[in-house]
């Protein structure tokens, strides 16, 4: 975020997203929300919690949230949204697509974006909430805090130049894929592992053929057990029993929120892959 123009006399200020785009946000917003799972995370670790004035249907993180009103963020339930009165919308990039936020902004409610392609981003996106939202030594504290554990984890990563190929899968039919370009392939790297997609695909989560699985033949699986996906997988795909991870066994379940969500608990989500990856 850059730094933002001085408050103008209405108590509103004009600051920059992630995604480049202009947004006027009151000064100190006392109602506020977040489209995405994720980003309620990052507005519970950050914000005064009385200023949340809502979840969607799939926030279920802190505990917290669910005692607050739930607002349908796909199909968007603009009516409601426009009900519950927010002074700003926050939205993570890859969740609400540009179309719906034009749609709020009609409404005259500021959408502000995060976008996270790495672990610093995350961090990154605290400290710049924390800004937001007046709330900046209880952001720069839990990003300190998460920073010095970060460098725990490289201090004490092992010295084995040996890092394997981690092919995470999302969907199984077709294969989806979480890609090169998304914030996994940085996690990894925390936790010793590579990404066993080689290529930039334009979707982050791409869709990959049988061949090309097969081609990068990958080391480690992730999306579920080795007897779930031998069932549900495998069985589908039976070629695919050719990589190394499936002759090895070398296939795990990891928790689905920690994997997709950037939020404060990447750190956690770094910790379950380095246990997942000895």
């Amino acid at each position: 975020m850059r730094k933002p123009a001085a408050p103008a006399a209405s108590g509103k200020h004009t600051v920059t997203d992630d995604l480049g785009r202009k947004v006027s946000l009151p000064v100190k917003p006392r109602r506020i929300l977040a489209l995405a799972p994720s980003m309620t995370e990052m507005l519970f670790a950050v914000a005064d919690t009385a200023t949340i004035i809502a979840r969607t249907q799939n926030c279920d993180y802190p505990a917290a949230v669910l005692t607050k009103p739930v607002v349908i963020n796909y199909p968007m339930d603009y009516e409601r949204l426009l009900a519950l009165k927010p002074e700003v919308v926050f939205a993570t990039e890859g969740i609400i697509s540009l179309e719906t936020a034009a749609q709020i902004e009609k409404l005259g409610i500021p959408v502000y974006y995060q976008a996270y392609d790495s672990v610093s981003d995350v961090l990154r996106g605290l400290r710049d909430l924390g800004k937001l939202l007046q709330q900046e030594p209880k952001a720069n504290a839990l990003a300190d805090s998460l920073q010095n554990q970060l460098n725990q984890l490289v201090a004490g990563a092992a010295t084995s130049s040996h890092k394997p190929t981690v092919l995470a899968i999302t969907w199984r039919d077709p294969i989806y894929v979480y890609g090169r370009n998304t914030l996994f392939t940085d996690k990894l790297r925390y936790a010793g592992g590579q990404n066993a997609v080689k290529d930039v695909f334009a979707q982050a989560y791409p869709a990959l053929t049988r061949e090309y699985i097969l081609q990068i033949n990958p080391e480690v699986v992730l999306g579920g057990s080795f007897d779930q996906l031998e069932k549900t997988f495998f069985s589908l795909y039976p070629e695919l029993r050719r990589i190394t991870a499936y002759r090895q066994k070398r296939i795990f379940p990891v928790d689905d929120d920690l994997m997709s969500r950037p939020s404060p608990r990447v750190v956690e989500s770094i910790q379950e892959l380095k246990r997942t990856l000895r």
